[in-house]
């Protein structure tokens, strides 16, 4: 099969393609044949930076796919069934830029009928972000489901962002009033194509006087993409707020004022896929899923991600184009 693969850090070129023979799934383990497989911020950080723990490194932690073989313990029906993967290369060697990978029964998850491989590609990384994001507020409920934002107001920082755009889609699901903030009239179409009902322009708005024009009494969840807002955070937030922090870079802090935010009672949660509570995770997969089948949430420009498409061989460029800040979903077609 056709794998690409790296084995030191570095610039995209350290990624070639390679030949390997097909792997076999390990108890409790399913092997998948690759349709597509999405790219992240996530996978060139960790080919660039993080110390390789393999030999050699399939990247990419998120895709799609159809079981075609499932190890002993596996229900021998999953054979056959169409997934979205999630965190492939977590500890493992195999990410999802080959033909076939074997992953942890629990990380192929169904995915609906209704739902494209292009969509079960783009899930995993952002998608159970923003439900994180979503959900840790301390009276939120723990999974997603129509109606049960109902009341709340969220701002969403970068709504046209891949984790920005879907924690727009989930949060308008769960019947949250959403705002968000953008650079550019372009990316103010996609956050409104994504549901945003009110989109401010950072670059040429006042976005605290916009967002207490629009929500008197402050957000009650900021989605946060970066600590630069973290001033307009604070101007924000309402009492009881909390701001979600999902993205950053080494070096980055923060230092916030504590009187304001203790007289708010608010909150600074940081979240990271990897590491989060096993429950956290479970309740994402089922939230995210649920909303999948419900055809609340979709990918393509109409709903305000954009789609970039590359072939299996051209994995380095697909890299390139989420490090140089491409604006939509980047995917690999495999099959």
């Amino acid at each position: 099969m056709r794998a690409v693969v790296y084995s030191e850090n570095g610039p995209s070129s350290v990624l070639h393609l390679v030949d390997r023979p097909i792997p076999e799934p390990d108890p409790g383990e399913v092997r998948v044949r690759m349709y597509v497989s999405g790219v992240n911020p996530t996978d060139w950080k960790g080919r660039a930076n993080q110390p390789l723990a393999f030999t050699e490194q399939v990247p990419n932690q998120d895709g799609s796919g159809v079981i075609d073989a499932a190890g002993a313990g596996v229900d021998p029906a999953r054979v056959g069934e169409r997934v979205w993967i999630w965190l492939a290369a977590r500890q493992q060697s195999g990410g999802t830029a080959q033909e076939y990978v074997v992953v942890p029964s629990a990380h192929a998850v169904p995915l609906p009928e209704n739902a494209s491989f292009d969509l079960g590609a783009a899930l995993g990384v952002p998608f159970l972000t923003a439900h994180r994001a979503l959900t840790v507020h301390e009276r939120s409920p723990q999974r997603l489901a129509p109606r049960v934002l109902n009341g709340r107001t969220v701002l969403v920082a970068g709504g046209a962002g891949a984790v920005g755009n879907a924690a727009i889609q989930l949060a308008r699901w769960a019947g949250a009033t959403v705002l968000t903030t953008v650079s550019s009239s372009e990316k103010a179409e996609l956050a409104q194509a994504a549901g945003a009902e009110h989109v401010i322009n950072y670059q040429s708005q006042d976005v605290p006087a916009e967002v207490r024009r629009l929500a008197p009494g402050g957000v009650d969840t900021v989605v946060e993409v970066s600590v630069a807002n973290m001033p307009t955070d604070v101007d924000v937030l309402s009492a009881n707020g909390v701001v979600v922090m999902y993205a950053g870079n080494p070096g980055d802090s923060v230092t916030v004022p504590l009187r304001p935010l203790m007289a708010l009672n608010a909150r600074w949660q940081y979240v990271l896929l990897y590491t989060m509570p096993d429950i956290a995770k479970a309740d994402a997969i089922a939230g995210v899923n649920a909303a999948v089948a419900a055809g609340a949430v979709e990918v393509g420009t109409r709903r305000g991600l954009p789609l970039h498409r590359f072939p299996l061989e051209q994995t380095a460029a697909a890299h390139d184009a989420v490090e140089g800040g491409a604006v939509g979903k980047v995917l690999i077609e495999i099959s």
